[in-house]
């Protein structure tokens, strides 16, 4: 993956409107990113979505001959009343929340193949299956039974590299810790979902852990030092000696007053949190990095304008030298 342009992306993509979708193609196309993983985009089995993208990615100069999604818990119908509404089938009811399944899954797109025979997909792992889960105090039996941990999936997807290798993708878009009740359930489950790769790293799951080398990548939704939510197990994972946390930065970043983190790390900001880190690119350790940063132009930048218009999110990129 050479420096003509970021190697791995992490992105949130939201909505459908034309002019956005028109704004995504054209940020997309100017990274120029060999493997993006993209976030929030809904799923479809024979990925003729996925491939109508590609299409017009492909019209604006960034090909991607290689498209991977798998249905994601997002709309996943439990069966059962989670959200406490005395009702089921609602969208606080499924897996993960959403008004039908497959809305707001993550979707990889690469100039490098992916191994699909070699996939491993985490998705179904239950949250009581978790060591140390932080499980909503009193949740029923009938709950811990069928939750599965990841709102929206976690993946490991092998992408075939120039010279034969594999270079694995550990792939997750986590619940925001917010919109819950006093149990803080969704603080909890995106806490435990960081953890998730914790626990996958260090083998204390009864999966074997990744092969290197290997790439984080997602949206955490958690920022590990400002923001909302608990922030052990992502501030943890950061530091584990596995990976190696680069802090991609911005070139430009408006002051943050009243906030611990580096604003240049910031990749999005809401009303409810001011800037937050919520987006990663965590290359293994020992993976030698060429360069690394925060696509966040300064106001008044046209490129500024496609970025608003195509995500809530700034989009993260690494440039890797990736061995054989």
């Amino acid at each position: 993956m050479d420096r003509a342009g970021p190697g791995l992306l992490a992105r949130d993509v939201a909505g459908d409107k034309d002019a956005q979708v028109a704004a995504v193609l054209r940020v997309l196309a100017r990274l120029d990113a060999d493997v993006l993983l993209l976030t929030n985009v809904d799923y479809d089995r024979g990925l003729a979505a996925a491939g109508l993208l590609a299409d017009r990615l492909a019209l604006a100069g960034a090909p991607y001959p290689h498209r991977f999604a798998l249905r994601p818990n997002t709309g996943l119908q439990t069966g059962l009343d989670i959200d406490g509404d005395a009702q089921s089938g609602g969208p606080g009811d499924a897996q993960g929340w959403g008004r039908f399944a497959g809305q707001g899954g993550m979707l990889v797109l690469s100039r490098l193949p992916v191994d699909a025979a070699g996939v491993r997909d985490f998705s179904a792992f239950l949250w009581a299956d978790l060591p140390g889960a932080i499980l909503p105090p009193g949740m029923p039996a009938d709950q811990r039974a069928l939750q599965r941990l990841a709102t929206t999936g976690h993946w490991e997807v092998p992408i075939v590299t120039p010279a034969g290798g594999r270079l694995r993708l550990l792939a997750f878009h986590a619940a925001p810790p917010a919109f819950d009740g006093e149990d803080d359930r969704n603080g909890r489950r995106n806490h435990d979902e960081a953890a998730f790769w914790l626990a996958l790293l260090d083998g204390r799951l009864r999966l074997a852990p990744p092969d290197p080398p290997f790439v984080l990548i997602g949206d955490s939704n958690l920022d590990p030092v400002d923001g909302d939510g608990r922030t052990a197990a992502i501030r943890t994972l950061l530091a584990h000696p596995a990976l190696h946390d680069i802090g991609p930065r911005a070139e430009t970043a408006p002051a943050d007053p009243g906030h611990a983190g580096d604003p240049a790390m910031d990749t999005a900001v809401f009303a409810q949190t001011g800037g937050v880190r919520v987006d990663l690119v965590v290359p293994g350790a020992g993976l030698p990095v060429i360069a690394a940063g925060v696509l966040r132009p300064a106001e008044g930048d046209a490129l500024a304008a496609d970025i608003a218009a195509a995500s809530r999110h700034f989009p993260v990129w690494v440039t890797l030298e990736v061995p054989g």
